[in-house]
């Protein structure tokens, strides 16, 4: 009898998705394989801001236990959830191929019917040589503060991210931060039920289970936590059985990417509880790569870019150790020092 591959995830809407997308992938390679639900502690929590309670692992180390128990036979996740130090006795099996990586700004659903700060702008296309003009939506620039000339109105953005509120702040500095934790459910539920303007989302998690507002855009000048978009596949170090069958499924480009981009926030701080941005993209035979770390308060920024041959196999060092020599080793201790 062959084995059936034991999925540990969590069990959320998104992170069940994401399971059963890998379960499906696997039966067309003849795997047979089953789902085993997991709550995180990262779900549980759904009020602690997650830089309060130790980001780094909290949506994982449940499913890493299950792993090392030999409950499970591989776990799923959203890569940019995972610690850039797997957990010992654990091994990266898979990267499936990345899915949207931007940030979006969901407005609150009645933004249209609110005294709101936004500015409203109306998307136009040429049908058959004649102008349509789509339904208008709200989007930045911000409106000017009649009260206060040439500063834009105050806006309150819900997000837990410190990478989204340092890049917020430091794009819009006068913003009003709130607090948002909870699946995506969760998080669209609070949103309607505020008096927040708006609230910063992964587009790839509302994408993948058909949750996407109408009211929303990408925030493209936002640069994505490391490995944004992408999901993993991990499993025992021992078990290669499990690895053989997860490694069908990787996609070659979205490893290559995503480890340089974490090879990036390793070198820079090991944490994804930090303003740490990355993005790696392949063009035919070259990497182009941007990354970024900022102050929590998003008032000091230090980045770089990149545009190299593939075989660069230590970029993300290497832009990190640039970054630390100009100005990002004082953002660092600054950040340290906060006790994060």
């Amino acid at each position: 009898m062959k084995k059936i591959l034991r999925i540990g995830t969590r069990d959320s809407q998104l992170a069940v998705w994401q399971a059963t997308f890998v379960k499906n992938e696997l039966v067309k390679h003849g795997i047979a394989s089953e789902l085993v639900l997991i709550k995180s502690d990262g779900d549980i929590d759904l009020v602690t801001p997650l830089y309060e309670i130790g980001v780094q692992g909290v949506f994982t180390k449940t499913l890493d236990a299950a792993l090392l128990s030999d409950k499970i036979d591989i776990a799923v996740h959203s890569m940019k959830d995972v610690p850039t130090q797997l957990a010992k006795g654990i091994q990266q099996a898979a990267v499936l191929k990345r899915a949207n990586y931007k940030d979006i700004l969901v407005w609150h659903p009645d933004i249209d019917k609110r005294n709101n700060p936004f500015a409203r702008s109306s998307h136009t296309t040429t049908m058959r040589g004649k102008k349509v003009i789509k339904k208008s939506s709200w989007s930045i620039p911000l409106r000017e503060d009649p009260s206060n000339p040439g500063k834009p109105e105050k806006i309150c953005i819900a997000t837990s991210s410190v990478r989204r509120i340092a890049q917020w702040k430091n794009r819009f500095p006068d913003s009003i931060i709130e607090n948002l934790r909870g699946n995506v459910n969760t998080r669209l539920k609070k949103l309607k039920e505020s008096d927040w303007h708006g609230a910063i989302f992964a587009a790839a998690g509302l994408e993948r289970i058909n949750l996407r507002p109408e009211h929303s855009i990408e925030l493209d000048w936002m640069l994505p936590a490391p490995a944004q978009g992408a999901i993993m596949i991990v499993c025992r170090e021992n078990d290669t059985e499990s690895k053989n069958k997860s490694a069908l499924l990787n996609d070659e480009t979205t490893a290559i990417c995503t480890k340089i981009e974490r090879d990036f926030l390793r070198t820079l701080m090991g944490g994804c509880s930090t303003p740490i941005s990355a993005l790696a993209e392949i063009e035919k035979d070259r990497i182009n790569f941007k990354c970024s770390i900022l102050s929590l308060d998003g008032k000091e920024k230090a980045e770089t870019s990149y545009s190299v041959f593939k075989n660069e196999v230590d970029l993300g060092v290497t832009a990190a150790n640039f970054i630390l020599e100009n100005g990002g080793r004082k953002i660092v201790e600054k950040i340290r020092n906060v006790g994060i």
